[in-house]
Parts: C-alpha cells; structure tokens; sequence
C-alpha cells in the first residue's frame, strides 16, 4: 500500500466500521422476542415469524447478488438499513402477527440486500487503493463493530425501555438504521452503475452449471461432504436458539428489563468464543467432539436450572458452540477445491438457514407441548449425536487436517 492511498483506506474502514456498529444496534435485539409474545402471539406464531425471516433471505440472497452486480453497490447498502428500520416501525405501529410478519419481509429483504454488496464494495475500493491483502483484516474488525453494536443494544436495551417501553426501544432502533443508512452513503465507490450485457446474462446462467459442479464435488469428495454437512451439524440448532433466549430468561422470574443483562452473557460467550477459536485449532477430531458434548451440557444444564444463574452456563454453551462453528467453518474451507468454494460455501448457507427453519418447527412443538425449558434441553441431544459420530471415528490429528483419509 503506497502512502498516498492510506488515508482512502482509512476512511473506508473507518467509514465500515461505524456502518457495522450502527446497523447491529438496535435495541429491539433482546426483546422483540418479548414484544411478539406480549402482543398475544403464541410460541408456534413466533417460530412461524423466524421461518419467514428466513425464507426471505433464502429466496432474495442470490437476486440481490446479482442485482448488486447490475447498479450501485453503495446504493444497496445504504438501503438494506432502511428496509430492517422500515420493518421495526411496522411493528411500531400496528403491533400484530400481519404487522410482524411484513416487518420480517422488510428486515429479511434489508439483510439479502446487504449481503454480498458490502464485501463486494470493499474489496473493490481497497483493491483500487492497492491494498486488496488487508481485506480479511478490515472485514473481521468489522464483524467486531458489529458485536460491539449488539453489545451496546443489550446494554442500553434495558434502561431505555423501563424508561419508554417497546416504544421507546423501537424508535431508537429505526433512528440507529436511519443513521446507518447516512453512513453508508459516505462510503465510496469508483464504479460506475450498469445494466447486464447480454454475455454476462450468459454469466449468470453459468450459476446453475456452477452450483452442479459444486455438488458434485460435494458428492464426490468424502472430506468435503463431511465437512460440508458439519456447519449445518453444528451452526443451526444454536443459531436458532438466540431468538428464544429472551423467553428463557423472563421463565427464571426476572424483570423484563433485566433480561437484556442476561442475554448479555450470552453474547459475552460468543464473543469470547471467537477470541478462542485460533487456539482451539490443535483440537483432533474426537476433542472436537468432547466440545461438543460439553457445549450441549452445558446448555441443557443451564436451561434446566430455570434460575439466572443458569445463564452463566448457558454463556459457556455459547462460547463453545462458537468456536465449533468457526472451527466447522475453517474445516470446510481449507477442503474445498478453489474453482467451486464459493459454491459449496454456498450450499452449507443454505442447508444452514434450511436446518434452522426445522429448528423453528421443532422448537415450536416442543415448547407448546411443555415450556421453553425443555425445549433447550431438547436442542442439546442432536449436539450429543454429532459428538458421538465424530467419537467413534478414528482419530485423525487435528479437527482442520487437511488430509485425513481417503476421499
């Protein structure tokens, strides 16, 4: 990077950073789960909500793409915050399962929108500054700003709505996308807006020859199918569970304003869980699966206490889970060949949000059978199963070798 592109480089991160912060402080975060229920909406209308939260990421995240290709990518990322804010007033003012469910169109088309054009922008700028080698480090501090605004959500969750209720948190999370909108219109972008041509109309129809050639690759390697099938193992039943922690924390007896507090262990594990991931690389294959069972332990412990003080070992379950899914992640990429990783990567996104969706189902019949509680505990058993499979396994060295057996 010469001198003369340093201060370019610093305005994009600084500019991304503060786009990260804003667009994942919303301080609705730990409770909309609370706002759906005391709204009159049964556990089964809630899983229903994050299935079409879901769907509609699934089925705008390759559109979007290709759409960020064809104009403005600044121009998409200014609006993926709007479309999340515009879902937060709906909810604002007529709060109902209609109300909601259009909100989670909003917010799930805001996120499709984003995704994608955000990396896309920035690798870009930073290789027309010739510094396209710093863009892992720019992204991942920005993923930090962003569990900084999640953070910050938790913290300030609490007093604002003891002071205004779900009215004053939900304006201050439309203010926070607004703001995030205004910043990310300060990014820049070298690039001019176009329509497709016609041959790279013929580009886009290569996805689908793509996306066989991907699977097929999954079919055919052993280690990448594995490895393939260990992110959703591993990633969906805890990703899911974040949406329901709220309700677990008012079943302990707390205050709806404490609960934010303990959601903020949650998140303190995940956070942590990240820093120990680098480290967490030495594990074989069946300490990998000790950490497993431990996490789903640890959960169903915590879950079954039906105490605030269970949340401190629902934090630990946390943070082994994530660095489990940065390790199942690691795994995966260092297996697939080069000319198709970004379509298996793919493939394990969407088998992902797939397995989260059944998450939603099954938590929903679980928890409407008994209560959140058991429902928690229930969602450690498959975690046991995935232990056990990689237990029995030979060992193989550690958890991200490469070569590990035949294919």
């Amino acid at each position: 990077m010469t001198t003369s592109s340093a201060p370019g480089v610093r305005r994009l991160a600084g500019t991304l950073y503060a786009y990260a912060f804003l667009g994942d402080l919303i301080l609705l975060y730990p409770l909309y789960t609370l706002l759906f229920s005391d709204t009159g909406l049964s556990v089964g209308q809630i899983s229903s909500l994050f299935v079409i939260w879901s769907v509609t990421g699934i089925l705008l995240e390759v559109p979007s793409g290709a759409l960020a290709d064809a104009v403005s990518r600044r121009l998409l990322v200014v609006l993926a915050p709007l479309f999340a804010g515009a879902g937060f007033a709906l909810w604002l003012l007529a709060p109902s399962y209609p109300a909601f469910a259009l909100g989670f169109v909003c917010w799930g088309a805001g996120g499709a929108l984003g995704s994608g054009a955000v990396e896309a922008l920035v690798f870009t700028e930073l290789d027309r500054l010739g510094a396209a080698g710093r863009y892992a480090r720019t992204m991942g501090r920005a993923k930090t700003a962003g569990v900084l605004g999640v953070l910050a959500s938790i913290v300030l969750a609490g007093p604002v709505f003891a002071a205004g209720g779900y009215p004053a948190v939900g304006v201050a999370s439309v203010l926070a996308t607004l703001l995030a909108a205004a910043v990310a219109a300060a990014l820049p972008e070298h690039r001019e807006a176009r329509a497709p041509t016609a041959g790279e109309e013929g580009a886009d129809l290569g996805w689908l020859a793509s996306l066989r050639a991907g699977l097929a690759e999954a079919r055919a390697d052993r280690r990448v199918r594995s490895a393939l099938l260990l992110v959703p193992g591993v990633t969906a039943v805890w990703g899911a569970l974040e949406e329901y922690t709220p309700l677990l924390a008012r079943d302990t007896g707390v205050a709806e304003s404490s609960v934010p507090l303990l959601l903020l262990l949650g998140w303190a594990g995940v956070t942590l869980g990240g820093l120990l991931a680098a480290p967490a690389e030495r594990l074989t294959t069946r300490g990998y699966a000790g950490l497993l069972a431990f996490a789903a332990a640890a959960l169903a412990a915590g879950a079954g206490l039906r105490h605030p003080a269970g949340f401190a070992l629902l934090s630990a379950a946390f943070c082994a889970f994530q660095v489990a899914t940065v390790l199942a992640d690691a795994r995966l990429q260092a297996r697939i060949a080069d000319p198709s990783r970004a379509t298996v990567t793919s493939v394990a996104g969407m088998a992902t949000d797939l397995t989260v969706i059944a998450v939603y189902g099954g938590y929903a019949l679980v928890a409407g059978v008994t209560d959140n509680a058991v429902a928690f505990v229930v969602a450690a058993v498959p975690y046991l199963v995935v232990a056990a499979w990689l237990g029995i396994r030979p060992a193989r060295g550690p958890v991200l070798a490469v070569r590990d057996g035949p294919r």
